[in-house]
């Protein structure tokens, strides 16, 4: 038996999360808008915990406004953007690069989630999305969104799947603490 992790999971060693455009006014038109902020804020606060560089976009943000409060405040780090694609962005696509697995959560799944996954993925990294903590105005937009990431090779995951991952074990002195966040 080996105590190496499959090359596939999401590790803390090698993982990214991005909070793509969960900014207020947009959240204002999102189904299911306060699952998705509580989703995002448990996948921050876990993956500030186990030391996962996390970072946000926000959208227009002069017309738009920032980041949600809830999320601002844990998240200093925010690249603004005028693209959809998040990899259209120098600074951001720099901070991207970095290495690891980016993790995607945020709005809109059928807009600017969609489009910087892909545009990740050309890049050749290797994506995943948070279904549970990735949002659109309406569910069928949303649930196109996944079919089309799902075709293109992003893998699809929720936030439990990610949280156990990053954890790999229940004896790390985080697993309680990020347990909280579940439960």
């Amino acid at each position: 038996m080996t105590d190496t992790a499959p090359p596939d999971w999401l590790l803390t060693s090698d993982s990214r999360l991005v909070i793509i455009d969960v900014q207020d006014r947009l959240l204002a038109a999102i189904d299911g808008a306060d699952g998705i902020v509580s989703n995002c804020e448990k996948l921050v606060r876990a993956a500030q915990r186990l030391g996962i560089p996390v970072a946000a976009t926000e959208q227009n943000p002069v017309g738009i406004g920032p980041t949600t409060a809830a999320l601002a405040a844990l998240i200093p780090l925010r690249f603004g953007k005028v693209h959809f694609s998040a990899t259209r962005e120098a600074d951001f696509l720099a901070w991207a690069a970095g290495g690891g697995t980016l993790v995607l959560a945020g709005t809109e799944a059928h807009v600017c989630v969609l489009q910087t996954a892909l545009g990740l993925k050309a890049l050749g990294l290797r994506v995943a999305v948070v279904m549970d903590a990735a949002g659109s105005r309406r569910e069928e937009s949303r649930q196109a969104a996944f079919n089309r990431l799902r075709a293109h090779g992003v893998e699809l995951v929720t936030v439990e799947m990610a949280l156990f991952e990053w954890l790999e074990r229940y004896d790390r002195p985080e697993f309680r603490e990020v347990l909280r966040l579940i439960k």
